[in-house]
C-alpha cells in the first residue's frame, strides 16, 4: 500500500507550489489537478475531518489565486502592482465600500495614483471617525478579482451564496462606480459521497436530475451578474464573471467550457436556455483589462 500523505504534508506541498509560482506560473488545468489530488489524498488519510480541514484552510483556493495572477501578467500587467504578490497568500487588501470594508482576494494597484487617507463614516456600518488608507480616487482605479468555490453539493446554501455574490459588487460600486471587478467561481458537478468519505474512500456520486437543475441556476444566476458596462443602474454586476465548472471524478479533471459540453453530458435540463457564453475562465482577465483601459486609459496597470 502506498504511503498516505498527511494533512500537513498536503498543506506543505500546496504552499511550496504557491511559493514556486513566481518563477513557474500555475495554469488552470494544473491547479484543478492539485485540488483533486489533494482532496482525494487527504480523504484517504483522514476521512471527512481531513477534507473539511483542508477546505477550511483556504489553501486549495490559494492555488486558483495564483492562476489569476499569472493570467494578469500574461496580459501585460506589472506583477509588482499585484497584491498579494505572486507566490504569496498573505497581503490581501481591504477596501471600503458603501456599506462596509471588504477584503479582496487579488488587487491590481494603479501606477498613476497615490493613496490618501479618507474618512468613510458617512453611511453604512462605519463608526464615526473611521478612515480608510487608500481614498476614493485611488480605490476606484484598483482592479479587483475575487475567487470562490463550492466543492460540496451544488444545492448547499445556494440562496445565501448568490445573495452574497450579488451584494459584494453592489457594496463597492455604490461608492466606487467606475471600479472594475471580476469574480471566479469554481463548482464541482460530481459531489463526493459523504458516506464513503467517512470510510476514507474518495468516491463521487453520479449525476442526477437535481444536479442539472442546480447547475442551471448557477449559469443563469451568474449570467445575470456578468458583463457590467454601465456605471448607473447595474452596480450589482461584475465587469466579468468566470464560472469554472469541473468534474473532479475524471482524470484528468474535466473542465466544461461550452454549453454544448454540458448538454453532451446531460448536465442541463432538457430545453434549458442556460448558457456558458461569456462565463468561461479563459478570456476573463483580457475582458477586465479591456474595460479598465476604456474607463481609465492605457498603461496604468503595466
Amino acid at each position: 500500500m502506498p504511503n498516505l500523505r498527511t494533512l500537513q504534508e498536503i498543506k506543505d506541498s500546496i504552499d511550496a507550489r504557491v511559493s514556486d509560482s513566481s518563477t513557474n506560473p500555475i495554469v488552470l488545468e494544473e491547479a484543478l489537478e492539485i485540488i483533486k489530488i489533494s482532496l482525494e489524498d487527504v480523504i484517504r488519510h483522514s476521512g471527512a475531518a481531513g477534507k473539511n480541514s483542508l477546505i477550511a484552510s483556504q489553501q486549495l483556493i490559494n492555488i486558483l489565486h495564483e492562476v489569476v495572477k499569472s493570467s494578469l501578467v500574461n496580459e501585460g500587467v506589472n506583477q509588482n502592482l499585484i497584491h498579494p504578490h505572486i507566490g504569496q497568500s498573505n497581503g490581501e487588501k481591504t477596501l471600503a465600500g458603501f456599506l462596509k470594508f471588504k477584503k479582496q482576494d487579488i488587487c491590481v494597484f494603479p501606477n498613476n495614483k497615490v493613496p490618501r487617507i479618507e474618512s468613510v463614516d458617512f453611511n453604512g456600518l462605519y463608526n464615526t471617525g473611521t478612515t480608510e488608507p487608500y481614498g476614493e480616487l485611488f480605490s476606484e482605479h484598483i482592479l479587483s478579482i475575487n475567487v470562490r468555490s463550492q466543492l460540496s453539493s451544488l444545492s448547499n446554501n445556494i440562496d445565501t451564496m448568490y445573495e452574497r455574490t450579488y451584494a459584494e459588487p453592489l457594496n463597492l460600486h455604490r461608492r466606487l462606480p467606475k471600479m472594475v471587478l471580476g469574480e471566479v467561481y469554481l463548482i464541482s458537478v460530481r459531489e463526493l459521497d459523504a458516506a464513503q468519505v467517512t470510510l476514507n474512500n474518495p468516491v463521487y456520486k453520479p449525476f442526477t436530475a437535481s444536479t442539472a437543475n442546480y447547475l442551471e441556476k448557477y449559469l443563469k444566476g451568474f449570467s445575470a451578474l456578468n458583463l457590467r458596462t454601465s456605471q448607473r443602474d447595474d452596480d450589482f454586476k461584475y465587469e466579468r464573471v468566470a464560472l469554472v465548472v469541473v468534474d473532479f471524478s475524471q482524470s484528468p479533471v474535466k473542465i466544461y467550457t461550452t454549453t454544448q459540453d454540458l448538454i453532451n453530458d446531460n448536465l442541463l435540463p432538457a430545453n434549458s436556455t442556460a448558457s456558458m457564453d461569456n462565463l468561461n475562465y479563459h478570456g476573463l482577465t483580457r475582458t477586465l483589462l479591456d474595460v479598465y483601459e476604456k474607463r481609465f486609459g492605457f498603461g496604468i496597470l503595466s
